[in-house]
């Protein structure tokens, strides 16, 4: 079932941004304890073909947006680059520096850096834009700061047909017909940036040249159905808040929807679950 769910790939044309914006930040504020055991395993994988495409190298001054436990900013500070990590989420930030005490890191709002113009030579973002409210203003900011000829790389999930990891959670949403909580504020389209054009489109519709759009693709490995399901649970925001806030027989109906659905990608002791993910990468002129 790939059609008609419910969450999270639903927007609101009265999207109230600073509310969604809010939601998004205490919810990573709770979930950085247990972000890695599922999803940051997934997301870590992709640091290297992020920091490939944004052309880092020794010497280079790079900042990571979002950058969450601080993955993509420990990587590129072993290549020798001078970098910084920021994120929304106070947790997320006391995390990143417990983890990687050597490096950089700052409480920073996407839409408001605080840097000053062409302060980088590459900016990365893993797996940012789709939590953001307002991408195009985020995206403009990362324009700003980064040098003339510097590049900016970024990653999004793929469709949830191709991006399995969520793809059996909102199949087992739509499988029971659950609804939106009432609480959770309206978003922006989650799946919007899975389109190659529309993704390029938000780059270059910021200023950066020569915007390339790739697909990278590969099969993640978990113990077991219920190790998926935890690690989702806490490692989601949008997801988990859905599910969290379905009455308790929904609730267990999603489970056991979820339980059979994802026995699709057993494979003998193991369940192999297929990744899907957009990488898009742009050059600042000047």
């Amino acid at each position: 079932m790939t059609s008609n769910r419910p969450v999270p790939d639903q927007s609101d044309p009265a999207l109230d941004a600073d509310a969604f914006t809010t939601f998004e930040r205490a919810g990573w504020e709770r979930q950085a304890p247990t972000y890695d055991d599922v999803i940051g395993r997934v997301t870590s994988r992709l640091v290297g073909p992020l920091l490939d495409a944004a052309g880092v190298q020794p010497g280079s001054r790079i900042l990571d947006l979002a950058t969450g436990p601080g993955y993509a900013a420990a990587a590129a500070a072993g290549l020798g680059a001078a970098v910084v990590g920021v994120d929304a989420a106070p947790a997320m930030v006391e995390l990143a520096r417990r983890l990687h005490p050597t490096v950089e890191f700052r409480v920073a709002q996407a839409e408001a850096l605080p840097f000053e113009d062409d302060a980088f030579d590459a900016v990365v973002g893993n797996f940012v834009v789709s939590h953001l409210s307002r991408p195009e203003r985020a995206v403009s900011e990362l324009v700003r700061v980064l040098h003339g000829g510097g590049r900016v790389a970024l990653t999004t999930w793929d469709q949830a047909d191709r991006m399995r990891l969520l793809g059996v959670f909102l199949d087992a949403f739509a499988e029971v017909g659950a609804t939106p909580p009432p609480d959770i504020p309206a978003g922006p389209a989650f799946f919007q940036f899975a389109d190659d054009e529309k993704f390029a489109s938000l780059l270059a519709g910021c200023g950066l040249s020569g915007v390339e759009v790739t697909t990278v693709a590969f099969d993640h490995r978990v113990e077991s159905g219920a190790q998926l399901w935890q690690g989702m649970l806490g490692g989601t925001v949008r997801t988990s808040a859905f599910f969290l806030g379905q009455p308790q027989q929904t609730r267990e109906k999603i489970r056991v929807a979820f339980d059979g659905l994802v026995l699709d990608y057993r494979r003998g002791e193991w369940y192999e679950v297929p990744i899907s993910v957009k990488l898009a990468s742009g050059v600042k002129s000047g």
